[in-house]
């Protein structure tokens, strides 16, 4: 990940994968053939937006280690509340957007070893589009529609197989909550279950049908919305994890940054203070792993250079002080994640970074700089698992990207808003965050596609 990072470092910004002609074709589809209501005209017929809230979102799984496992990859959820009475056409529009999305976004090569769920309709689960997913990747979760049109159990049951066969694998719903599609409990490998209404009696129902028909089924609860949630459901033996929990904050009044933080300060300190570089390169030479770290990543090949580097007064003198400053911030964020979800939450960190960078395409340098750095520490407690005071004390940042994190007046607050907003994958928010900002709400959906994009590319 920190060889990546230097690339935005050195000022050689990596670039993202965009949306390809036929993927933008699907969104003008979508529009033409389920249009969107707006929001002051929900009941009116034909009433429509411009709005393109057909982009992808996604949502982190993680495994019992808090860990990145996969993601659930999603149309926003305001799309998804208005085609939730659609017919079951329009709902297969909506499936191949959404599969053509994953396939013109290169989401195996993404990926890497990690998983992708996605929703589709049961019916849905025959068409020819996918024949192009990375089957190695990909977890389908069939979905039952309440309208007709719906596969015979034993149509259905031929095609799951077959598409095991090609190396898909399948999750279920719940079938203590929803039995529509219990017959295929044999040929699952996840069953996904809801955290609300989740007790230990339900949790030993599942484990008893995942022992008896789904043999070896691993258990997957969403919308946990909190850490208290989370250790209920891990206690109950679940395997994979979803929700609000992987940002959620803490009490972490009783902690402190670890020791590398402490010497990263000391570091940040003497730069703050002016210090001339003999002092600050032997500062670092008394910390022998910093010094080697330095040396390795500015000699990377990513980085061109024509000379190895084999000082560290050398390495400060390309490095130059502001990017010295924003390097030491980066290895705080990348070496002190806390535990757990930390790594997660820096991942989510990293896509608000980018995503802010990219929104201020156009203006100075610096100024994307402390961009991406606003969305990068907006997480910064989560990620070192420590009261915000205390890990932004360090750190030496701008006032204005220290009242950003804050949540002070701070010429970086609206994109912050805008990063979140995205994120969460509301519509509604996404319009009124993006025009505060003077933004179209495409744009913000396309950078944001594009911010996923990189994050997973520089994460591992």
């Amino acid at each position: 990940m920190f060889k990546a990072l230097l690339g935005w470092l050195f000022g050689t910004r990596r670039g993202a994968l965009r949306p390809s002609p036929s993927e933008a074709e699907g969104f003008h589809r979508l529009n033409r053939e389920a249009p969107l209501r707006t929001p002051g005209n929900a009941g009116g017929e034909g009433a429509t937006t411009t709005d393109s809230a057909a982009f992808l979102c996604r949502e982190a799984v993680l495994g019992r280690n808090q860990r990145i496992a996969g993601y659930q990859f999603m149309l926003r959820e305001g799309t998804r509340t208005h085609i939730r009475h659609s017919s079951r056409n329009i709902h297969h529009v909506y499936a191949e957007v959404l599969v053509r999305s994953l396939m013109n976004a290169n989401i195996g090569e993404l990926l890497g070893e990690r998983l992708a769920f996605i929703d589709l309709p049961d019916s849905f689960l025959s068409h020819r589009s996918l024949a192009g997913l990375p089957a190695r990747n990909v977890v389908i979760v069939p979905t039952v529609l309440p309208e007709p049109g719906a596969p015979a159990p034993a149509a259905l049951s031929a095609t799951v197989a077959a598409l095991r066969a090609r190396g898909l694998r399948f999750a279920l719903p719940d079938p203590t909550v929803d039995t529509g599609l219990a017959h295929l409990l044999p040929q699952a490998e996840f069953i996904v279950a809801q955290a609300e209404g989740m007790d230990a009696r339900r949790g030993l129902r599942l484990s008893n049908i995942a022992l008896e028909v789904a043999r070896n089924a691993r258990l997957i609860v969403r919308g946990l919305p909190s850490v208290d949630e989370f250790r209920f459901t891990y206690k109950l033996g679940a395997s994979l994890f979803q929700g609000p929990f992987v940002t959620s904050r803490e009490d972490w009044s009783d902690r402190q940054p670890g020791p590398s933080t402490a010497r990263i300060g000391a570091l940040i300190a003497r730069l703050r203070a002016e210090a001339d570089t003999r002092e600050i390169a032997a500062l670092l030479k008394q910390d022998a792993a910093l010094s080697l770290r330095l040396l390795r990543y500015i000699n990377s090949a990513a980085n061109g250079l024509p000379q190895p580097v084999s000082s560290i007064e050398h390495a400060l003198t390309l490095l130059g002080r502001d990017k010295l400053h924003r390097w030491l911030i980066l290895l705080v964020c990348s070496a002190e994640r806390g535990e757990g979800r930390g790594s997660a939450a820096l991942e989510t960190a990293l896509v608000r970074g980018r995503l802010m960078e990219l929104l201020g395409a156009g203006r100075p340098v610096a100024e994307r700089d402390a961009l991406f750095l606003v969305g990068l520490l907006s997480l910064v407690d989560v990620i070192m698992q420590v009261p915000l005071d205390k890990a932004l004390a360090p750190l030496a940042l701008s006032p204005a990207i220290e009242a950003a994190l804050r949540g002070s007046n701070s010429p970086y607050q609206a994109l912050l808003a805008l990063a979140v907003a995205c994120e969460r994958g509301e519509n509604d928010d996404v319009r009124t965050a993006a025009a505060s900002c003077d933004i179209n709400p495409e744009q913000a959906s396309e950078c944001h596609m594009q911010a996923l994009s990189w994050a997973m590319q520089i994460h591992d």
